[in-house]
């Protein structure tokens, strides 16, 4: 399927067969999702894959009943995390492994380290948050690329979550994308026309 036939054939799926998508299909959707752009490349985030059905029925739940939850084959929970600086030593322990010079890669890392100073609070969290949004597009993409579908979905409890989860404080429920195979159908597709999206 070319690139723009899945963009224009994805959609949010509101209920799943419950079907189990394979475990190779779901391999080749992480290593999609894995390869996605942040920023500095810093990664900032976790995905939590949820399949044990009881867990998913408590997700359901913690979700205002939404079916998408509880019939999917994974439910993937994108968490930001604000552990930033560890994310930064994380990465600066593989890149040390590459052919990247010592100094350059110093630089790099007093370079991510500074700018990770001046993220406080909110500021933090958010900018985590967005940079596991563009991992969440890649997840939806890649889901309809490899033969199934997905739901992003932000109507949920993120601290019921957080606790369903037994989730550490640095990791936030931010936006989910349950996958699997649709047992609905995808009504006509609206989009604001051009001339209203750009100037």
């Amino acid at each position: 399927m070319e690139f723009k036939e899945i963009v224009m054939k994805r959609y949010a799926v509101k209920s799943f067969d419950g079907r189990v998508v394979p475990e190779e299909k779901m391999r080749e959707l992480f290593e999609l999702i894995r390869h996605s752009a942040t920023s500095f490349n810093i990664q900032p985030y976790k995905v939590k894959v949820v399949t044990d059905q009881k867990v998913k029925d408590e997700l359901m739940a913690a979700s205002w009943g939404q079916p998408q939850i509880g019939t999917a084959s994974h439910v993937l929970v994108f968490c930001a995390d604000t552990d930033v600086e560890g994310a930064i030593g994380r990465l600066k322990g593989h890149l040390s492994k590459t052919d990247m010079p010592a100094e350059s890669l110093e630089g790099y890392v007093k370079m991510m380290n500074d700018f990770a100073g001046g993220l406080q609070g909110e500021a933090r969290l958010a900018w985590a948050q967005k940079q596991a949004y563009i991992a969440l597009g890649n997840a939806m993409n890649g889901a309809k690329s490899l033969g199934f579908d997905s739901c992003p979905m932000e109507g949920f409890d993120a601290k019921a979550y957080s606790k369903i989860l037994g989730l550490p404080a640095n990791l936030v429920p931010s936006v989910l994308c349950p996958v699997g195979y649709a047992a609905d159908k995808p009504r006509p597709k609206f989009r604001f026309p051009e001339k209203e999206v750009f100037f």
